[in-house]
């Protein structure tokens, strides 16, 4: 294993005198590991002209890995993507400087959760940052529904009020209209007309 890393090594151009002068990174650790990701941290060590970083993740017992190398950070972490459920993962990281790359950091070993291990640890009570901007949008679009039905019942209590105004501002002609002509159509002697309706 040893020399196929000193192959891959040899491939970007860094020897072996180059890379030893370059310390690995420590304290690597394995964080937010799920069914198919995880997050792999470390710290560089003091003084070292750390311009990037190189990670090699291979699963175990199986020689093919991925490559991942950033140049031109200051990052100490990187996610790990794509990952099978149920499966155990090797990691290296490296350290890489103008002169070159560091020595391989110590193996960490983790493994992934089965997917559906992986929904029953979050808890029922907690709520992602996705859920709470749903919730937000469900309360916006809820304000907006009751300020819009409270306009519309504003708009036909104000048109009620309009009408009812009107109308009862011509009631009192419309009673004193009805009263005059009953009273010059018909009067006790004549109940079926005028006074000067005359009799065929």
């Amino acid at each position: 294993m040893e020399r196929f890393f000193l192959l891959v090594l040899g491939c970007l151009g860094v020897s072996r005198a180059s890379a030893d002068s370059l310390s690995p990174p420590v304290n690597v650790t394995i964080r937010e590991v799920k069914a198919n990701s995880a997050v792999v941290s470390w710290d560089i060590p003091e003084g070292d002209p750390v311009i990037g970083f190189a990670i090699t993740q291979q699963k175990k017992d199986v020689r093919m890995l991925r490559f991942i190398q950033e140049v031109n950070t200051t990052t100490r972490s990187c996610a790990l993507w794509d990952l099978d459920g149920e499966t155990d993962y090797i990691v290296h990281v490296q350290s890489i400087s103008m002169s070159g790359t560091s020595p391989l950091s110590e193996p960490l070993r983790f493994r992934t959760p089965r997917e559906a291990e992986t929904q029953a640890s979050k808890s029922k009570d907690e709520v992602t940052m996705e859920e709470v901007g749903q919730a937000t949008q469900l309360r916006a679009g809820e304000l907006i529904i009751i300020v819009v039905v409270l306009i519309m019942w504003a708009g036909v209590i104000a048109l009620f009020c309009r009408q009812y105004d009107i109308i009862k501002d011509n009631e009192p002609n419309n009673n004193k209209d009805k009263a005059k002509n009953s009273s010059e159509c018909s009067t006790p002697e004549h109940p079926s007309g005028g006074l000067l309706r005359s009799k065929v």
